[in-house]
């Protein structure tokens, strides 16, 4: 029997569509957008945010893929600094022009220049910040809940709690209505509801960066709700003549993505192999 050319051979998408947006990223890599979550895409997810960091090979894999295509971003709720830091994106050579999109596309950080643009914060924040404690102690979820402070949002995580399942459904409610008193919005994950800003979400992020690079394929990568804007914008560019590949970084947890997924991969360390086979075919 024959061998494969390549040491790692790139899985193949359900779809056709799939196919097809691989296809093009392989045919003209220097034309394409590899876009990619954080946190249960490039990291584990854990029950303590803080300690999220990238997949050990995320990094040397990411190094060998960028050189080869238009653009790689990472495209985050977390703020773009805290993303770069836990990733351990600065100053890595082949990474020289990685882009970071956190806050969902309100923050935006360049390796070419290593530095955050980001917006002035929106009152909402503060006063949900500040009423957020009172909130939490109504509701009987003080205790095991965890409150981040992403500077642009504040989120809280029900991983840790006794029955995160039910703190999470006992808080959304509340916290919905928190997010709208203060202009905010409330966005569910995994475990976790953050409120935050209106106005930008992950596919609009990406839609922005795809027109600004001019690409002519995108692959994007994700593995949670707030995910869902990205796939429907390259579902969009798809019925505008853009080919695109949607990954699921794979969750029990979240079946929405996986559902709509071409390429659906276990976790955050299939999906760094993949890059890895993506940059050994390129």
């Amino acid at each position: 029997m024959g061998s494969s050319p390549y040491a790692h051979p790139l899985p193949s998408p359900s779809t056709h569509a799939g196919r097809e947006g691989l296809a093009a990223l392989i045919d003209r890599p220097d034309k394409a957008v590899v876009a990619l979550d954080f946190d249960g895409t490039l990291a584990e997810i854990v029950p303590d945010p803080e300690r999220a960091r990238a997949h050990p090979d995320a990094v040397p894999a990411l190094a060998r893929l960028a050189p080869k295509v238009a653009s790689v971003a990472v495209v985050t709720g977390r703020p773009a600094g805290v993303a770069v830091r836990y990733g351990g994106f600065a100053g890595v050579p082949g990474l020289d022009h990685l882009v970071v999109l956190g806050h969902y596309g309100s923050e935006r950080w360049d390796a070419v220049t290593g530095t955050v643009h980001t917006p002035a914060p929106h009152p909402g924040v503060a006063a949900v910040r500040a009423e957020l404690p009172g909130v939490l102690d109504s509701v009987g979820a003080w205790h095991g809940t965890w409150v981040e402070e992403k500077g642009q949002a504040v989120a809280v995580h029900t991983r840790r709690a006794a029955d995160p399942a039910a703190a999470f459904e006992a808080l959304r409610a509340p916290l919905s209505a928190l997010a709208a008193r203060h202009g905010l919005i409330l966005e569910p994950g995994r475990m976790v509801l953050e409120l935050r800003p209106p106005g930008m979400d992950k596919g609009v992020a990406l839609a922005e960066y795809v027109r600004e690079v001019g690409a002519a394929a995108v692959l994007y990568a994700g593995d949670d709700l707030g995910d869902l804007p990205a796939y429907a914008a390259v579902e969009k560019l798809r019925s505008d003549g853009v080919p695109g590949l949607l990954v699921c970084s794979g969750s029990t947890e979240v079946t929405e993505l996986a559902d709509r997924a071409d390429l659906l991969l276990p976790g955050p360390a299939s999906v760094v192999h993949f890059l890895a086979a993506l940059a050994e075919r390129l």
